[in-house]
């Protein structure tokens, strides 16, 4: 499981925002979001999940 660190997020919007980028990245399995982080399975572009965090408004802190 992947494990995404991100700043900026501080409520229940913020977590429905990422999930739905998140959900629209082909390869995402068993998607997780919490504030403050993002878990998922499956063979990902991890730039692609950069790039839609960050395009919600979010900074990604740590990719592990």
């Amino acid at each position: 499981m992947t494990t995404v660190k991100i700043a900026g997020m501080s409520c229940n919007h913020c977590v429905m925002g990422v999930k739905k980028a998140l959900s629209a990245i082909p390869g995402i399995e068993n998607l997780q979001v919490e504030i403050g982080a993002a878990r998922f399975e499956g063979n990902v572009d991890l730039e692609a999940v950069k790039r839609a965090i960050e395009e919600e408004g979010y900074e990604v802190v740590e990719v592990a």
